[in-house]
């Protein structure tokens, strides 16, 4: 298992845009190239797979066990060319103090060496004890190349390149001059998805020019394969995703998922777990699309409606065509962007967008976080799907400027807010008729296997509306 673990000295040193450089350099040689990112997020991972071509995965000690990350590296880098694990944050960055859930946990469990990306701006022969103090500070992780990024010109790389062989082992794998080309649009939830700029492809292309021209891609090979073989306690399961059977074609459920511009926040993970435990996953575009398709069921995840809450606004087929199906029973999940898509209007920067209107309250952006972080919840005696446990406490994530105002009605929750915001503070998963909408995102893992109960929950919506 030939593989990097790219990270950095701190959050913001332009790691990801590198990341991304390298793993589309890599795929224009020939190489199949696997990307994971360590924490929750979905943003990075569209930008990740869409340079590498394949789908990244996440891998997060906040919902998955250690096993679970070590099975979910060896299972998506199997016949491969080599895999690019990209940290969050910097190196030993992590809320736990002793570094277990930090991104320098993950090099040491997944066994991978580190290749650090870091800012110079206003640096010289310092970076030599900055190096020197992250490899005396544990010595269990293999800081194995660095990549200067940010740089000035030829000189300062030079003195850059002078220090770090001097007085470090590490190999300088290249300088990345600071460039304006290099450079991903931001907004307040980090960078703008690839699925919403239509320049994305060519903006990865220029990134890939530029890394592949800057950075030594053979010694960068070169460092990956000296990767150590990771040990996992369990076997590797086949399906991955502890479903216990996948259903043949004849009984699966037509899943409609609203994947576009507005809506892209999905873990490949979950998607893939719908389809093992029985779902046909049909796209549903909430921008053009004028009527759901056949379905029965829907997910709608998360995203950015506020950026599209005009179009989303103006199609109102779709928006009549959603509220009439959940009124009408439609067993629907929503997330975040979904949730907010869901309610009576989207109020953000002075103006205000109608809604689907099946949530009698209205999604107000603010300017600062309304909520953040990991979340633990536990499940009310309200939550309609099947198979939960009221007394077992799921951790997920939240991240949202949006907050759900002015509510009209008297709604019933699916979750309990042990840590984290949610809707209202104490409670999330908001329930009518056959629909649960969070603020929550969750992780399909062996602690909430969500996916598999929301389509027993739709399979036995299903039956005993046929009865």
């Amino acid at each position: 298992m030939t593989r990097l673990f790219i990270s950095a000295t701190h959050k913001s040193s332009g790691k990801t845009t590198v990341s991304i450089g390298l793993c589309a350099a890599l795929r224009a040689q020939g190489s199949i190239v696997q990307p994971f990112k360590k924490g929750p997020d979905y943003i990075d991972p569209l930008w990740l797979g869409a340079a590498s071509g394949r789908a990244c995965h996440n891998l997060d000690f906040n919902t998955m066990t250690p096993d679970e990350i070590i099975q979910t590296v060896q299972r998506y880098s199997l016949n491969t060319d080599i895999a690019l694990i990209e940290a969050n944050k910097g190196l030993y960055d992590g809320m736990a103090l002793d570094g277990s859930d930090s991104n320098a946990a993950i090099a040491k469990l997944t066994r991978s060496p580190v290749v650090l990306v870091v800012d110079t701006r206003g640096m010289t022969r310092g970076i030599a004890p900055l190096l020197l103090g992250y490899q005396a500070f544990d010595h269990d992780i293999n800081i194995a190349g660095i990549i200067f990024n940010r740089v000035g010109g030829a000189r300062h790389a030079a003195k850059l390149r002078e220090s770090v062989e001097y007085h470090t082992d590490i190999n300088v794998l290249g300088a990345v001059q600071n460039n304006p080309e290099m450079e991903i649009e931001e907004r307040h939830l980090g960078l703008m998805p690839s699925n919403e700029s239509g320049e994305a492809e060519a903006q990865i292309a220029r990134i890939r020019d530029l890394v592949a021209e800057q950075v030594d891609l053979g010694l960068l090979r070169g460092i990956a394969a000296t990767a150590e073989e990771g040990v996992c306690n369990t076997p590797l399961r086949s399906e991955g995703r502890g479903v216990l059977h996948t259903p043949s074609s004849h009984s699966l459920l037509r899943i409609g998922i609203c994947q576009d511009p507005a809506f892209g926040f999905y873990y490949p993970g979950d998607l893939e777990a719908l389809q093992q435990a029985g779902a046909e996953l049909v796209p549903v575009n909430t921008l053009t699309d004028t009527a759901l398709p056949d379905i029965d069921g829907l997910f709608i995840g998360g995203g950015f409606p506020e950026t599209h809450m005009q179009q989303l606004a103006a199609n109102v087929a779709m928006r009549e065509s959603i509220r009439t199906a959940i009124d009408n029973g439609l067993p629907t999940y929503a997330e975040c962007g979904g949730l907010m898509y869901l309610s009576r209007s989207l109020v953000w920067n002075g103006q205000q967008a109608a809604m689907v209107g099946i949530i009698p309250g209205d999604a107000v952006m603010h300017p600062k976080p309304q909520g953040r972080g990991y979340v633990k919840l536990q499940e009310t005696a309200d939550m309609p799907w099947p198979g939960g446990n009221m007394t077992h406490t799921i951790n997920a994530h939240e991240f949202h400027y949006s907050r759900l105002e002015n509510l009209t009605a008297t709604g019933k929750f699916a979750y309990r807010m042990q840590r984290g915001t949610g809707i209202d503070g104490q409670h999330d998963g908001w329930i009518y008729r056959h629909l649960l909408a969070s603020y929550t995102h969750m992780r399909d893992t062996s602690q909430f296997h969500w996916a598999q109960r929301f389509v027993a929950f739709i399979r036995q919506t299903t039956r005993k509306t046929t009865a």
